[in-house]
């Protein structure tokens, strides 16, 4: 049966809710604003790769847009560098994974009191005791830093009067309570959530192999855009690796094989059966079950922060807009070579092709030269230079047997001088 709820919540289980809930609240925020930074990184990232792209085709001359491309390219590394400087100081050392530990050990404790610690007259101060440890634990944990605002809200914090298997938290309960608000609820949770999982993992695995897949087909037709692709496929497996999803499959898959087994034990048990000793070992096993989950959780979760840079990170989409600009040059580079080595080959085609005809021709002249008709040509024009010459000879010869007597002088008469030049063969060539 159900216990008789009391009308004053105890003292020391109040404050026990209200550490918890401290602890559990601040936990919960620090988790989610560590994953929206870590998404907002990521973005940036791959936004920068795009716009270093974008850059590459279209000029800073084109206007308004190719202003905002240009400023959009400066910005973006530099937000991404700065929130990751940012979660590097304040979310690197994993402080919610410590308030989580802390609360979640004050709730194991709130459940011994309530079970196995109810007819003990010392369970005040034992829970007073373990909640000043843990606190302590919790601060040395967070460096000093035990930086938390004060809860305002209801206690238990997740506690809802209008679900019959929500637990109110501050009376003691039988095995068939436990069974119901503790066991139950945690087996259904941890059911529901290591399906999510790995709905998650299976989610990312996929978007990696599209995107690797797309690298390799914008190889082939736009290798400018294969850094866009690259930089989705560094976030994914970026992602993967912080939330580290085979670890937690695995932790959640164990503790619902665990639970489940005491679930079906317990609900096996006649009444008669559900004894003090039954009771207590279905607490003292679920409890030993969920700390050692939370104790694996944490670990897995310090081991993903460790091994994700935040500084690497940042550097990545520097080094992808560095590699996109290198290939844009190469991919220009590799365009000019084409054009000259084209060039250069038609141009050895040209000059093959010109020596080609320029030897033709020549062979056509010579074999014109070689034929009998230009040969009886070539012969005539030799002969009537021959005999053109041959007269010009004898026409000299007979002036000089004629004039052989005269000195040529100052002294020379006119009339011997004019019949000299009268006597020389005339030219066709004009005067002066």
């Amino acid at each position: 049966m159900d216990t008789q709820l009391p009308s004053q919540p105890t003292p020391i289980l109040e404050i026990a809710w209200t550490r918890f809930a401290q602890l559990d609240a601040i936990s919960s925020k620090r988790t989610k604003t560590h994953l929206r930074m870590r998404r907002l990184i990521a973005t940036l990232g791959v936004l920068a790769t795009l716009f270093a792209i974008l850059s590459q085709g279209i000029p800073l001359e084109s206007g308004l847009l190719g202003v905002v491309v240009r400023g959009l390219l400066i910005l973006l590394p530099v937000l991404a560098s700065g929130f990751a400087a940012y979660a590097s100081a304040f979310y690197s050392n994993g402080d919610w994974l410590v308030s989580r530990a802390g609360a979640e050990e004050i709730l194991k404790e709130i459940y011994a009191y309530r079970t196995i610690l109810q007819n003990s007259s010392n369970r005040r101060a034992w829970l007073e005791k373990r909640l000043v440890e843990i606190q302590r634990s919790v601060y040395r944990g967070m460096n000093g830093e035990l930086t938390m605002d004060a809860y305002k809200g209801q206690l238990p914090p997740h506690y809802n009067p209008e679900n019959p298997a929500s637990d109110w938290g501050f009376h003691d309960i039988t095995g068939d309570e436990y069974f119901r608000f503790r066991l139950e609820q945690q087996l259904n949770w941890h059911s529901d959530r290591v399906v999510k999982r790995q709905n998650e993992r299976k989610r990312l695995q996929a978007l990696i192999l599209i995107s690797g897949g797309v690298g390799v087909f914008l190889a082939a037709i736009l290798p400018l855009w294969v850094a866009l692709s690259a930089s989705f496929t560094a976030a994914f497996i970026g992602w993967q690796e912080l939330r580290n999803l085979d670890a937690v499959v695995r932790n959640y898959s164990k503790v619902r094989m665990e639970l489940g087994i005491l679930y079906d034990h317990w609900k096996s048990l006649d009444e008669s059966e559900k004894t003090e000793t039954e009771f207590f070992t279905m607490v003292k096993s679920t409890e030993n079950i969920l700390w050692s989950q939370n104790v694996e959780y944490i670990k897995a979760m310090q081991e993903a922060l460790k091994e994700s840079d935040l500084d690497e990170e940042a550097g990545l989409i520097n080094r992808v807009i560095k590699e996109a600009r290198e290939s844009d040059e190469r991919l220009k580079q590799s365009m000019e070579d084409a054009v000259v080595d084209f060039t250069r080959e038609r141009l050895g085609e040209s000059e093959e092709t010109l020596t080609e005809t320029f030897v033709t021709a020549l062979n056509s002249l010579a074999e014109e030269a070689s034929s009998d008709l230009v040969q009886a040509e070539l012969a005539a024009m030799q002969k009537s230079i021959m005999e053109h010459f041959g007269g010009l000879k004898s026409t000299l010869a007979e002036i000089a047997e004629e004039f052989a007597g005269v000195e040529i002088g100052s002294n020379t008469p006119p009339a011997v001088l004019n019949s000299l030049l009268t006597r020389y063969p005339k030219t066709q060539d004009p005067k002066g």
